[in-house]
């Protein structure tokens, strides 16, 4: 069941990357994953559902390779990494340029399934890196991300983006003076 799920994933990668989303059908995945189409139905009920586990599934692998870079080499090697893992992902870059449209509901906070499972990803790279994992430094980090789904930063922006997100995640979490904070709090503004 599981090499038959891949196949049909490896599939829709292909018929996306030619025909794009839109114009791929249920039969193209079956014919392509070569698999009977009750079969691609056993899997999976509708188009969007197939293209949502694509995501999922490209997500998965690149937050596992991610993960093991944030705990050998450290937070910004990971995030550079996965910058361009979405650049070079052609099923993704075929859709962000034919069809952003459809990337919208994938991309959205709190959309459904693909930011879930995305947010769960920056979590395990954040955490492995030894760095803040907090919903803030997540939802910063996926944000950038999505960028990158939609205009792939070059290697040079990619490296220097990965570097100051990471120094930022960093300083954010030093402890604030707890006068500053009770000045804000109270209304009164930040001391001068």
């Amino acid at each position: 069941m599981g090499r038959t799920r891949t196949a049909l994933l490896d599939a829709a990668a292909e018929c996306v990357t030619a025909r794009g989303a839109r114009a791929t059908t249920m039969g193209q995945l079956a014919v392509t994953g070569g698999v009977a189409k009750a079969t691609l139905y056993n899997h999976f009920r509708t188009k969007d559902e197939v293209l949502a586990a694509l995501v999922a599934s490209r997500v998965a692998g690149l937050a596992q390779t991610c993960a093991e870079l944030a705990r050998t080499q450290g937070l910004p090697v990971a995030l550079e990494q996965a910058a361009a893992g979405m650049a070079a992902d052609t099923a993704l870059r075929s859709v962000a340029v034919g069809e952003p449209a459809l990337l919208l509901p994938l991309l959205a906070p709190d959309a459904g399934p693909g930011w879930d499972s995305a947010r769960t990803a920056v979590h395990g790279v954040l955490e492995a890196a030894g760095a803040p994992a907090g919903p803030g430094a997540v939802d910063v980090v996926l944000r950038w991300l999505a960028g990158q789904v939609l205009r792939p930063a070059t290697v040079e922006q990619a490296r220097v983006g990965a570097q100051v997100l990471a120094v930022g995640l960093d300083a954010a979490v030093e402890p604030v003076d707890a006068p500053v904070v009770a000045a804000h709090s109270s209304g009164l503004g930040w001391p001068t």
